[in-house]
């Protein structure tokens, strides 16, 4: 019975293989059409902070002037938005069409003393036509508060008084100012509204201002603050259904800010309830737009080759420089980055995008991908159960049949999160099947010859590097087919488990390097454990332990790069139009490459697979970040491996030279 057993699982790896084959295949049409989806949008917004441009203009002699002139430049050098903040009186204060006064001031215009009893806000308008356009504004946006507003006069003019503190009046959130909508517009700059939620939500009111919008060719909207609108109070007016369905009606779709520490609350059931008309959006911070020209140049050019950003908000701001006695500006780094010398607008038109307003994709995503999909989930169950029977043969028919109970039950309880893990463990298992094939490759054809000519060496080297890579590569159609979702590219859902993705096929190699090698596991792992500890292997194990802690730091978007390593990626990226990444071309492949070539003659070299593992897992990781272009991903991968097989070429070629040298000269260094 027990031989039976074994005789199944033996046999059952050739059809969990073809089971393997037939999910790759099923997942290519899925893959395709996720390919159309990210080519569906090919439109780039450059949009610049209006509210920034209005304090800088209030450091001038000549606001009004400067104001002019710096719009002119901005739309010159290729900005096409201008992004409109809700008003506040702190900002019509800034454009001159309003001034504000508290209770100190009205005691000196009065020549009287200040009134104890009330801490009021005045307001008087600078010209009859900002009162004609403000006035109902400021009243209907107070009222709406419940704070008192009514009428004073300024010197003959008419005013209002507002009924609470001047430092917290400055501060409460208005409708967008029409004035400055209609100036931008007439300029030929689209409009990207940037709503909070500080307003009470008002259905009738938002669809009167949506109107608004849409018929001045308002196509997106930009949330500020930490929530979109009508979260707070959507427990009891159901706000969100309700934005969400006259943000259908006029056809304006949304923004999802790059890298936030927390999602804006409530944007993802907005995205889904608007069919995914969301455009992800990359911002520039103000200490950051007086980086390098050529610095940003690279980040806008990368943004949206590379993630998916339709997109660039520019933020600026004024700055005391003490050294230069002035209030200084980053306008004219700005129009730099994107003309000469950064030339972002041209790298950007040179990687097939054009400009104007952005636009969502188009989802690509038949009925049938759904039965493709079972098939897909059914190989990857299999990949899984491969893994399994490398390490535990008699678990293989029952890690498979496990598999396929698991799945089915994790599917109805959440599908994402089934199709999440089951990627997320075929993603671990390739790379590992792949590194012990290679093993156990090097280790027959030492077995079965010996003296291995160096041309036979590096012709199997050769041809084991590219099979390791092929299997390796072989868990890409199932990470892309199962995460193939909308949400994932616009990074609203995100794919989990990147550090455990890391380090499981280098835990489970060295494993295998360990304790499989020898005549059975239990005398292997008995004499490394009887082997003596001596302070060289407690040095060793901190040194690994601290690179591991490193490189899973590196693992993540947060982490800090070496000195140098920003300009060479730059390099990289210029070069060759995609940049391969370092540790798989400069480390893991030649590493790979070399440790296998030494292998043949000194099996001890195999140790050298528990750190080249990495690059065939950062392969696989590549294609887990969906918000890079497929195509993309595909290139990196390959790149890395070409690059990766000439410095191992070249190491090979030092190795053995090493050779050459130790075996001409070790017999007369050991002669007694």
């Amino acid at each position: 019975m027990v031989q039976s057993w074994q005789r199944w699982n033996q046999a059952s790896r050739k059809w969990l293989w073809i089971l393997v084959v037939i999910g790759i295949v099923a997942s290519i049409p899925v893959i395709y059409q996720r390919v159309e989806t990210e080519s569906s949008a090919n439109k780039v917004e450059i949009v610049f902070n209006y509210r920034g441009l209005v304090e800088i203009s209030n450091y001038q002699a000549n606001p009004a002037a400067y104001m002019n002139e710096q719009l002119d430049r901005l739309k010159e050098a290729g900005v096409t938005t201008m992004a409109l903040f809700e008003s506040t009186l702190d900002e019509y204060q800034k454009t001159r069409r309003i001034m504000v006064f508290n209770e100190a001031d009205i005691a000196k215009l009065n020549k009287s003393i200040v009134n104890s009893n009330h801490n009021y806000s005045y307001i008087a308008f600078t010209s009859e036509e900002n009162e004609k356009q403000l006035r109902p504004v400021i009243e209907e946006a107070f009222h709406g508060y419940d704070v008192a507003v009514g009428p004073w006069e300024y010197e003959g003019r008419p005013g209002l008084v507002i009924e609470m503190s001047p430092d917290e009046a400055v501060l409460k959130p208005m409708p967008i100012d029409k004035m400055a909508f209609s100036m931008l517009e007439e300029r030929g700059f689209y409009i990207l509204p940037r709503m909070s939620d500080n307003i009470p939500y008002d259905q009738a009111a938002m669809d009167e201002e949506l109107q608004y919008f849409a018929d001045h060719g308002v196509n997106r909207i930009l949330f500020e603050g930490e929530a979109v609108k009508g979260f707070q109070d959507n427990a009891s007016l159901n706000s969100l259904q309700g934005f969400a369905e006259l943000l259908n009606k006029y056809k304006i779709g949304i923004a999802t800010i790059e890298n936030l520490k927390a999602p804006q609350k409530g944007l993802n059931k907005l995205a889904y309830l608007t069919d995914y008309n969301v455009a992800r959006l990359h911002s520039l911070t103000d200490a950051e737009a007086s980086q390098s020209t050529d610095t940003l140049a690279d980040r806008f050019a990368l943004a949206t080759k590379d993630r998916n950003i339709r997109m660039i908000y520019l933020n600026a701001s004024p700055a005391k420089d003490a050294a230069k006695a002035a209030i200084t500006n980053p306008i004219d780094n700005l129009i730099n980055s994107l003309q000469e010398p950064g030339n972002a607008i041209k790298r950007i038109e040179n990687n097939g995008f054009e400009f104007g307003q952005a636009e969502a994709f188009h989802v690509y995503d038949a009925s049938w991908q759904k039965y493709l999909k079972a098939l897909v989930v059914l190989g990857g169950i299999a990949m899984i159960a491969l893994l399994i029977s490398y390490f535990i043969a008699p678990l293989t028919l029952a890690a498979f049949v496990l598999g396929l109970i698991g799945s089915a039950g994790l599917y109805v309880l959440n599908s994402t999160l089934m199709e999440q893990a089951l990627a997320l463990f075929v993603a671990i298992s390739a790379p590992t099947i792949a590194m012990v094939l290679a093993i156990r490759k090097v280790n027959e054809v030492s077995g079965l010859r010996t003296g291995l000519t160096v041309g036979k060496r590096l012709s199997h080297t050769i041809v084991l590097y590219v099979k390791t890579a092929v299997i390796s590569l072989a868990a890409v159609p199932f990470v892309i087919a199962l995460l193939n979702n909308i949400t994932y590219s616009l990074v609203l859902n995100q794919f989990r488990g990147v550090s455990l993705l890391h380090l499981g096929p280098i835990l489970l190699i060295t494993i295998y390097v360990f304790l499989y090698q020898g005549e059975s596991i239990w005398k292997e792992l008995n004499r490394w454990l009887q082997m003596r500890i001596t302070l060289l292997w407690v040095l060793v194990i901190g040194v690994l332990g601290a690179v591991g802690l490193y490189y899973l730091s590196r693992t993540g978007n947060a982490g800090s790069l070496l000195p140098g390593e920003a300009a060479f990626r730059s390099l990289l990226e210029n070069t060759f139009g995609v940049r391969p990444r370092n540790k798989e071309f400069l480390l893991a492949h030649p590493l790979f490459l070399v440790g296998i070539f030494a292998a043949f003659r000194y099996r001890w070299a195999l140790y050298a697979m528990v750190v080249a593992v990495m690059g065939q897992l950062s392969m696989v990781d590549t294609f887990a970040h969906i918000h890079t272009p497929a195509v993309l991903s595909l290139i990196r991968g390959l790149l890395g491996l070409g690059l990766g097989l000439i410095v191992g070429l070249i190491a090979i070629l030092i190795w053995h030279i090493i050779e050459r040298c130790w075996d001409k000269w070790s017999p007369r260094l050991l002669k007694p």
